[in-house]
């Protein structure tokens, strides 16, 4: 089938087959790599076109109706990000038993890692627990490789935690990606650990945008619980889901290897959609598609108001549940808003510094901060890429709540596919002005990993603009930047950069964006300054130890800022007063 242009495109549907694999003639029957049935060690393996998990759709010619003469340098795809070999996901359900003891608690944990360079960061929800005190790595042997000690407030919300494993040997990351690796939960009353799972690497989990975790309906039937991982279709109302559960198959209890599951969808105890299958206990995962969702049902969906439940049935009949809300992390939804990035490019020095949060009912919570625009700014407005040339497409005006240079609110109704869309990296926000009514400054908006910087969770950034420089720059990037002092005077840092040189135009070195440095206002050059760092890509970040008193007093009173310099602009490109 080819479009209107004459590109060929199509569309591919997969399904989980699982559930029709022929039952093996031999007791140690393995799963070889890439293949979706067991097979029996000396027998021709069978061979299967469809990859384990393999249920997510993937569409070609996403970009088919885009025209070009729009900018559109700043967009990162979520596919982009995904093959990014810096990073790799991975995911652990954490229950109570069986191995290597007994179970003794019915809570549950679902865990995220992120292997970012050398660092693991992780973000932990968690139900029927008390509050964890640490988080332990072990290796197979049970070695304890790592411990991180939770922080009271190092969490965007209750029931979750967030924390880094910082420099990761190359052996521990070779265990890791060997799926080698157990990660704990310890408690004051569990010493030894009250949940704990093994890490894996997880096919479906970038796309993950809503999840859910499962626990007994039953308080008695302890070391239960379950995880499910669901995203939408790109383009149709498919929920695709998978479910990962432990406890709910009676080890030998059974002569038949497979025991049939029934997961259901329900809203306020009514059954929506059912379906079935047939699970192992070397196998009890499940992967499955519900195609076209109502508008209701996708309402339901980003409300937090759908659940799901899992249960087998007959003599040993088991059942788990729990609610289904948008996907849950440590990550900051943020955005740098800079005139290079607008839809028509702009150089006026302004820029724009944007802090969401997605909440578990679908509001999704905004701060936007304008600073140096030449003309009055007369929308703000939250958008998606644009379909056609002439045609921005607006999800939400948060022009209404704009005052004094910060839009401050809440959208109450955001659809499923807007949720979607933002957890995927897909949403812009656009600043139009008197003089640019098309848009001045523009951002993607794009979730942050966690870095362990608090001030993320509780402050607006430092906005970084051209203008802010003295004398002003005229420039078309922008910046924004986190800054906290601990008890030791420690000064750490985040930086985000936006419309910094691409290679295309010869004013940046190719890797090096610019420096970063600390100073005092209306100093002479050179005179109590302080250089962080150079730094690549659009991120900065780290520590300075040992600031001068000068340098900490003007912290304290307001009167420091923080500068970005680059090729093109050694006096500073932006600047930001802290």
């Amino acid at each position: 089938q080819r479009n209107h242009r004459g590109k060929p495109m199509g569309k591919v549907n997969c399904k989980n087959m699982k559930q029709d694999c022929p039952v093996p003639a031999c007791p140690r029957a393995t799963l070889l790599p890439g293949h979706c049935c067991r097979t029996c060690p000396k027998g021709p393996p069978e061979k299967s076109p469809a990859l384990r998990f393999d249920t997510f759709e993937y569409f070609q010619d996403k970009e088919d109706d885009l025209d070009k003469p729009y900018n559109d340098r700043s967009y990162l795809s979520s596919e982009g990000l995904a093959r990014d070999d810096a990073r790799t996901e991975f995911v652990a359900l954490l229950t109570s038993g069986p191995e290597p003891w007994h179970p003794t608690s019915s809570a549950v944990g679902k865990a995220r890692f992120t292997l970012l360079r050398s660092s693991l960061l992780f973000s932990i929800s968690y139900e029927r627990l008390g509050r964890p005190s640490r988080v332990r790595f072990s290796d197979p042997e049970g070695n304890v490789l790592f411990e991180h000690p939770v922080q009271k407030s190092a969490a965007p919300e209750d029931g979750m935690l967030c924390g880094m494993w910082r420099t990761v040997s190359k052996a521990n990351v070779q265990l890791l990606r060997g799926e080698q690796l157990r990660v704990s939960l310890i408690t004051r009353a569990q010493p030894s650990g009250e949940v704990h799972g093994h890490i894996l690497k997880h096919r479906a989990l970038f796309a993950e945008t809503f999840g859910a975790i499962l626990t007994s309906l039953d308080p008695l039937h302890l070391g239960a619980g379950g995880m499910a991982m669901l995203t939408l279709s790109d383009t149709e109302n498919n929920l695709h889901f998978i479910l990962m559960a432990r406890g709910l198959l009676e080890p030998g209890a059974r002569e038949s290897p497979w025991v049939p599951l029934r997961v259901r969808i329900l809203h306020q105890g009514e059954t929506l959609r059912e379906v079935h299958a047939n699970i192992t206990v070397e196998d009890p995962d499940f992967a499955e598609v519900l195609s076209d969702l109502s508008a209701q049902e996708l309402q339901w969906l980003v409300q937090g108001q759908l659940r799901i439940v899992a249960e087998t049935e007959g003599q040993h009949a088991r059942q788990l549940a729990g609610t289904i809300t948008t996907r849950r992390s440590c990550d900051t939804i943020q955005s740098v808003l800079c005139g290079a990035d607008a839809l028509l490019p702009t150089k006026t020095g302004a820029v724009g510094s944007a802090k969401l949060a997605l909440h578990e009912n679908g509001t999704l919570e905004y701060q936007v901060q304008v600073v140096g625009t030449a003309s009055e700014v007369v929308g703000i407005t939250l958008e998606t890429k644009p379909r056609r040339k002439s045609k921005r497409n607006i999800l939400f005006d948060m022009t209404p709540s704009y005052k004094d240079g910060l839009a401050c609110g809440a959208w109450q109704s955001p659809s499923a596919r807007d949720a979607h869309m933002l957890l995927q990296n897909e949403l812009f926000l656009n600043v139009a002005t008197k003089d640019w009514a098309e848009g001045e400054l523009r951002g993607q908006i794009i979730s942050l990993p966690y870095s362990g910087l608090l001030a993320r969770y509780t402050e607006m950034p430092v906005a970084l603009a051209g203008q802010l420089v003295s004398p002003p720059v005229h420039s078309g990037a922008g910046g924004h930047a986190w800054l906290s002092l601990d008890e030791h005077c420690h000064l750490h840092y985040e930086i985000s950069v936006a419309g910094l040189g691409r290679p295309s135009d010869g004013t940046v070195s190719a890797h090096i964006h610019g420096v970063a440095e600390l100073g005092e206002m209306g100093a002479r050059p050179h005179q109590h300054k302080r250089l962080l760092k150079g730094f690549y890509s659009t991120e900065a970040q780290g520590v300075v130890k040992d600031l001068d008193a000068d340098l900490l007093q003007h912290l304290a009173q307001g009167t420091a800022f923080l500068q970005v310099s680059t090729k093109a602009h050694p006096n500073g490109e932006m600047r930001g007063r802290v």
